[in-house]
């Protein structure tokens, strides 16, 4: 019965936001109400609320399944948007994943489950 869920993170600046999303993520910006912004790629959605409480995004944040992960990767290293701890590789639990910083501080996960790779 359950289709999709859509990430909703903290955002310190709408329009800086607005900016990171589309120009470093290659996002596609919809909507922006009262600060409350809506974002899509492909078949993925985020949403990003309003704070101007600097801890909130910085605890928090979302994993993004994806295929291609290393074209993806690929695409937002030389962006300099990788976590520096979160560089690509294959994780024990049949992921292969990178991470990146939003420019709040949210940490976005992408990975690849790779589990029939064995």
């Amino acid at each position: 019965m359950l289709r999709s869920a859509i990430p909703i993170l903290a955002s310190l600046n709408a329009e800086e936001t607005i900016k990171f999303y589309t120009e470093k993520l290659g996002f596609t910006f919809h909507s922006n109400w009262d600060g409350y912004l809506i974002f899509s790629r492909e078949a993925i959605q985020i949403h990003l609320w309003p704070t101007t409480d600097e801890e909130i995004p910085k605890n928090t944040g979302c994993y993004v399944n994806v295929t291609e992960v290393d074209h993806l990767y690929a695409e937002y290293e030389p962006k300099g948007v990788v976590h520096p701890n979160g560089k690509l590789e294959s994780k024990p639990w049949e992921m292969r994943q990178f991470s990146i910083l939003d420019n709040n501080g949210n940490i976005i996960h992408f990975g690849e489950d790779i589990s029939a790779d064995k």
